[in-house]
């Protein structure tokens, strides 16, 4: 198989797009498509373009705790945690074209998710406390919150999806609710790829520490929401 029927197969093999951004469905999947081809004319297989990811991610989360922010140093942070997402999303796309998936694969995916997100909020935590001039010791709360909102919403919606209640066996699951656009739009903020972005703001000091505040205060506000929603089904009695 060619790169290009590698694409033109993956294409035709996406996952359902309920209850993902429009960022994800329009930039970050078809990125990591694109990706997945190639690491397939490469003769990668899914676990190594994993680890390409972390490695991404891992360069630019070394550089935010250890160089002085700037305007460039945030265009480069950008671009690497960027291109780590979009073979984050390579991986699995790969592995369903090579037919390869597997738990051992799944679980290096969500152990190198569950590490990216500790360590991109210690980074800003480093970074704030080396070379930003903060108004209070008091901010450095700020990537600590962010830390723990961000690692309860993942936790949270993994074990939400292994607990809910499965239909019964021989009964067809529910039909699936349509795609809400106005959905994929309100989901942005806490879209890791627009997270991603406020990297580019490295340059300012107030303005990176703005936006990554707002950041925050949304995705705590993310957190109370899906907490509740997942409670909520999880309460629901299982249908016979």
């Amino acid at each position: 198989m060619t790169v290009g029927e590698a694409l033109q197969e993956l294409r035709t093999a996406q996952k359902s797009a309920k209850g993902v951004s429009l960022y994800s469905r329009y930039v970050n999947r078809p990125l990591g498509r694109l990706l997945a081809a190639l690491c397939y004319g490469l003769g990668l297989r899914p676990n190594q373009v994993t680890l390409i990811s972390a490695a991404f991610s891992a360069a630019a989360l070394a550089l935010v705790a250890t160089v002085r922010p700037g305007w460039g140093l945030g265009l480069g942070v950008y671009a690497l945690l960027a291109l780590g997402f979009a073979f984050d999303s390579a991986d699995g796309q790969l592995a369903r074209l090579r037919r390869e998936s597997s738990p051992a694969g799944e679980w290096l995916d969500h152990v190198v998710d569950a590490g990216k997100i500790v360590a991109v909020h210690a980074a800003v935590l480093v970074s704030w406390y080396r070379f930003f001039d903060l108004p209070s010791h008091a901010w450095l709360l700020v990537p600590l919150g962010f830390q723990l909102s961000a690692v309860l919403i993942f936790c949270g919606g993994l074990l939400a999806d292994k607990l809910k209640p499965r239909p019964p066996a021989g009964t067809s699951p529910p039909a699936a609710a349509p795609v809400s656009r106005v959905r994929a739009v309100a989901l942005l903020p806490a879209d890791y790829g627009v997270f991603c972005a406020v990297f580019l703001l490295l340059g300012g000091q107030s303005a990176f520490r703005a936006g990554y505040t707002l950041l925050f205060a949304v995705n705590v506000l993310f957190l109370c929401a899906f907490l509740a929603k997942w409670f909520r089904e999880l309460s629901a009695p299982a249908t016979a």
